[in-house]
């Protein structure tokens, strides 16, 4: 695999990217949308296995290439998976030109400033060696901002610099993400204390490595846009955060060079009971409206770097 086309891929290409790392405690929730109730499996490891043959059949699915979708980001046990014999990570990059990334958070820590910081990650170097040796390119680790508290948010971004630096360190492309939740009381004046912390961090970073960053569309449209024209971000990526699939594109739309990272927003027309042919049908339609919401601005990427 090389590292160097997959660089080129995430820093230049035009499309967005499939967030398929549905882990322990969203899984249930992500099985009953797509129609499979809780009573179809016993255990865990019966839940991880429906689990997996949805992401099978979602990246399988024609219209699930880097032409439009240019990465994915997979959960350890997708990483660690099959399709048609080939590891999910060779597989997504070899067969369909999608870069792979790797979700390492292991979930949120309760409430406290307003923030949920991101749990400890036991065993990290070693599954960052492990990603590393699938051809993983990079990761991604998920904390929660719900109120504009200035220690809690900066808590957040001081917890996925440090974090980044780690996994930086191995090689691989950090994805921070920072979701402020859609339900906060006040959503604008968290991003605004966000986008502020994020620069600071960025203007301070040691090294010479670049991240990524992955943020809730925001209330004041292009309130990133300095953040993707920094020369240390790779890309600034939107998630979708709960919004529908509609509602998430047409604000994504008023970002510029902001692209999609949407997990339910992807998949939210898939049903387990569909023909192949009509799942196909339903995958392409959203895929085809994401990209164009990533796509289709006044500017593109390439004229908003620096």
């Amino acid at each position: 695999m090389s590292i160097a086309q997959m660089h080129k891929q995430m820093s230049e290409s035009a499309g967005f990217i499939a967030a398929l790392d549905q882990s322990g405690g969203s899984t249930p929730g992500a099985l009953r949308h797509y129609g499979i109730p809780d009573s179809a499996y016993s255990n865990d490891a019966e839940m991880f296995t429906l689990m997996h043959e949805m992401r099978v059949r979602v990246i399988t699915a024609p219209a699930f290439t880097g032409k439009k979708v240019i990465a994915a980001i997979l959960f350890e046990q997708t990483m660690n998976g099959l399709v048609k014999d080939t590891p999910v990570p060779t597989f997504l990059w070899q067969d369909r030109g999608v870069v792979p990334f790797l979700k390492v958070d292991k979930g949120l820590q309760p409430e406290t400033g307003g923030v949920q910081l991101m749990k400890p990650i036991p065993n990290l170097d070693a599954l960052l060696d492990e990603a590393v040796s699938k051809g993983v390119y990079g990761t991604k680790a998920r904390s929660v901002i719900r109120l504009p508290e200035p220690e809690g948010v900066a808590a957040i971004v001081r917890q996925q610099f440090e974090l980044a630096h780690r996994i930086a360190d191995r090689g691989l492309v950090p994805i921070l993400e920072p979701e402020v939740l859609i339900k906060s009381p006040d959503k604008a004046g968290a991003e605004a204390l966000l986008h502020d912390g994020l620069k600071r961090e960025l203007e301070e970073l040691p090294g010479d490595y670049q991240v990524m960053l992955k943020v809730t569309i925001p209330e004041k449209s292009d309130l990133y846009l300095d953040l993707v024209q920094h020369p240390r971000v790779q890309r600034v990526v939107a998630l979708s955060g709960g919004y529908p699939r509609d509602e998430a594109c047409r604000r994504l739309s008023t970002n510029h060079g902001m692209i999609a990272s949407f997990s339910r927003a992807l998949v939210e027309d898939l049903r387990y009971s569909m023909t192949d042919v009509a799942f196909d049908a339903a995958l392409e339609k959203s895929i085809d409206q994401i990209y164009k919401a990533s796509t289709q601005k006044s500017y593109g990427v390439s004229s908003v770097k620096l």
